[in-house]
């Protein structure tokens, strides 16, 4: 039990936990970026292939992460397009593999929610004259609680991600090295303070990011 105790209130201990929601943070920031306003979009305007977007955004929710890795791994390498950047194995390749997990996520979570909306709404926002354009920022105030729960969702996804980290990432100690790729790591060398202690934090974060997601969307249905 001293161990365990030592370990938690160790240097490299909040190190690891700073980076994890850094990273997560910076991910999540990126794809509500660009999930947002591509979600809202498909939910207001019609255009040709729109309905198979739809279908590719969802479709993407499933991504196996070790695959996302692995194509990142080979866009950022040094033979790869993007190898000048110099990004393989830093945080910011970390960023980007989670961004491209949470993405579709919340593009999905908007559309479905501003859809509705739309659908209730659209008709009486242009009575008013207001082009889908211009009906965009008014359904997103409607609809704030379901983008609060779609920011939740994507955070979700990143904070307990772990394949597509590891590759780009290369869980290098004191640089790049998360939550997640630390457990795995120290609980197959027999640390298990270490890997104990960040399982607790993380299943303390995920609950965390659960309940209020369920709390938003019971608070919606009284």
């Amino acid at each position: 039990m001293a161990d365990f105790w030592t370990t938690v209130g160790s240097a490299e201990f909040a190190r690891i936990v700073a980076l994890s929601l850094g990273v997560s943070l910076s991910a999540t920031g990126l794809a509500i970026l660009l999930g947002l306003p591509f979600g809202a979009s498909l939910a207001v305007f019609r255009f040709p292939g729109r309905r198979l977007l739809i279908v590719i955004i969802n479709a993407l929710l499933g991504l196996p992460p070790v695959v996302v890795g692995l194509a990142l791994y080979l866009v950022l390498s040094r033979t790869g397009p993007l190898g000048e950047l110099r990004l393989l194995f830093t945080p910011g390749a970390m960023v980007l593999a989670q961004a491209v997990l949470a993405t579709p996520i919340v593009a999905a979570l908007v559309h479905r929610a501003l859809a509705d909306l739309w659908t209730d709404y659209g008709g009486a926002l242009r009575i008013d004259g207001a082009t889908p354009l211009r009906s965009i920022p008014t359904l997103l105030a409607m609809g704030r609680t379901h983008m609060l729960t779609a920011a939740l969702a994507g955070f979700g996804r990143t904070i307990s991600e772990v394949g597509a980290i590891l590759v780009v990432g290369g869980n290098i100690a004191g640089y790049t090295r998360t939550m997640t790729t630390a457990i795995a790591l120290e609980t197959s060398k027999g640390n298990l303070a270490l890997g104990l202690g960040l399982g607790f934090v993380l299943i303390g974060i995920s609950m965390a990011v659960s309940a209020t997601a369920f709390a938003l969307g019971l608070g919606r249905t009284r």
